[in-house]
């Protein structure tokens, strides 16, 4: 299942994105935000638990979303913002990264880092802010899906057609949310018209 962001506001930040005088702070500022907007439509329907809490009239029991059964994955550099967004409005959920480099030769990604915590069962929040060829992602899932969770959720701002074609035709279980799909990609592979390299415009690379 793919579903693509409609909401004015997240079409408004990303044309803030897209634009060259956004600094790296003001950069990372912005996906955060996105990245919330892709959080809250995620997890619209997810299951509720009971948590007992102490109030300002005692404890009492409410509904709250199980974080500990969530873990959180992402593809460094670029992803880094999108994490520490997620876990800013859940802050008890476990967090995982992955390092992928991508041949610019070849185009393919080449995993050279992978520090997971324990995912058996668990629902994994996979988050990247660029999906492109869709190679990398299609990597990451295949780590993730050895470790066994019960259910992976892809969370992206940017996105070519081809992308999210490759992704969906080779991981049809996995629901993915977008903020934006682009035109296509260019002759190097990047997407147009996109925004330039997320990690670098993210940390001044």
């Amino acid at each position: 299942m793919i579903s693509e962001l409609s909401n004015p506001i997240t079409k408004t930040l990303i044309t803030r994105m897209r634009d060259q005088k956004s600094d790296a702070i003001h950069f990372r500022h912005i996906v955060v935000e996105i990245t919330k907007h892709l959080l809250y439509e995620a997890l619209k329907d997810f299951p509720l638990v009971l948590k007992t809490i102490k109030t300002w009239k005692g404890k009492n029991d409410f509904t709250s979303i199980d974080e500990k059964n969530i873990v959180v994955v992402t593809v460094l550099r670029a992803g880094m913002p999108m994490l520490d967004s997620v876990m800013e409005v859940l802050p008890d959920v476990s967090a995982g990264f992955l390092a992928m480099k991508r041949d610019e030769i070849t185009h393919k990604s080449v995993l050279y880092y992978d520090r997971l915590p324990d995912c058996k069962g668990k629902t994994i929040l996979l988050v990247d802010p660029m999906l492109s060829t869709g190679g990398s992602m299609c990597d990451a899932l295949d780590v993730i899906k050895s470790k066994e969770p019960s259910k992976i959720v892809a969370l992206n701002i940017i996105g070519s057609p081809h992308g999210l074609e490759v992704l969906n035709s080779k991981h049809p279980d996995v629901d993915i949310y977008i903020a934006q799909i682009d035109d296509g990609l260019d002759e190097n592979k990047f997407i147009i018209p996109g925004l330039g390299d997320a990690g670098d415009r993210s940390y001044n690379t």
